[in-house]
């Protein structure tokens, strides 16, 4: 089958070539795929700065995939041949707290991923992919849809009436503001950007604020909560913004950390989490059962995935390159 391997770190040891096919063992499904969707992490595992001791050369990458199943090994009783399913990143946290090893069985490294014609998915960690979705749609799901539904839901725990603020307008926070908004929350963005903040209004969010004209964006988030700060913040930039993340959330409120965009090590000062009584909780994903409520939810209330970009098959490098400027949403390539 055709796949791109990445032979070594960085984006030009990226390659297209050929590999044998996967043939499904036991419990197994060979999934003939029809599109991915990349993540920050994906870049990051590609630039070597995301456990890069875990990646094997030479490496299919990418975790986010949708396909469709055209063979599955002995004893498969979850799903069929035809049926389209998704991958799920953590491939073994099928419910409940992870466990402590849950990254050690995750799709594009150090598993093998879905940026090949074919790979293989374990039924117990396939997910039905939703049926008024097109397979560039139901590839944006696995990361980016599920930790904005988690941090939301199963952690945030946000209830009508509530406000909550995103980073950015890549995946995880547009979804998040759909999400949140068909929830009842109300949404504050951030963004370097004018004009996705109007985008990103457009979708649901009622405030928005440009970090680089506005640097000390925490103080415009107390002014447009009354002093009071947001209930849950999902932090998806990391590095020294944290602490005001903290300042921009209320006393006894909830931060989610989802990413590491500006750094993965940082200062956190500590006296400000402890008198705020701060929640600091770091998200990595979700088990398969939230996926499955997930799906359920965005299907109750038609949302649709907001997708920056498709590109060939032949162009995943382009695409890594789009998202290392940065989008609007998902960047999708077509393999199928």
């Amino acid at each position: 089958m055709k796949a791109w391997l990445l032979k070594d770190f960085g984006l030009d040891n990226l390659q297209l070539g050929e590999t044998p096919t996967p043939q499904p063992r036991a419990g197994e499904l060979l999934v003939k795929v029809g599109a991915v969707s990349l993540n920050f992490r994906d870049k990051a595992i590609v630039d070597g700065i995301y456990e890069p001791h875990k990646v094997p050369k030479p490496l299919i990458p990418v975790s986010d995939a949708a396909g469709t199943v055209v063979a599955v090994g002995e004893g498969v009783t979850r799903f069929n041949v035809g049926d389209r399913v998704n991958s799920h990143l953590y491939s073994r946290w099928l419910d409940g707290e992870p466990g402590p090893h849950e990254p050690d069985y995750c799709f594009g490294s150090p598993l093998p991923g879905g940026l090949a014609e074919y790979m293989i998915i374990h039924q117990d960690s396939a997910v039905a992919a939703p049926a008024n979705m097109s397979d560039e749609e139901a590839a944006t799901l696995p990361i980016a849809a599920l930790t904005a539904w988690y941090s939301l839901v199963d952690f945030g725990q946000i209830l009508p009436g509530q406000t909550a603020l995103v980073q950015g307008t890549g995946g995880v926070s547009i979804f998040a503001v759909q999400i949140a908004t068909a929830l009842g929350a109300k949404v504050i963005a951030t963004s370097s950007s004018d004009n996705n903040l109007h985008a990103v209004k457009r979708l649901g969010a009622v405030a928005g604020i440009n970090y680089r004209t506005t640097p000390d964006w925490a103080d415009e988030v107390l002014k447009l909560t009354a002093g009071k700060g947001v209930d849950l913040l999902l932090d998806v930039a990391g590095g020294s913004g944290i602490n005001q993340s903290v300042a921009a959330t209320k006393a006894s409120g909830r931060i989610a950390q989802i990413g590491f965009l500006t750094g993965q090590t940082v200062a956190l000062n500590l006296m400000p989490l402890i008198f705020r009584q701060t929640t600091l909780r770091g998200i990595a994903v979700a088990p398969r059962s939230s996926f499955e409520r997930m799906n359920e939810f965005l299907n109750q209330h038609d949302i649709r995935p907001v997708i920056d970009q498709v590109y060939p098959f032949e162009q995943a490098r382009e695409a890594y390159e789009h998202l290392a400027k940065g989008a609007f949403g998902k960047v999708v390539i077509k393999v199928g």
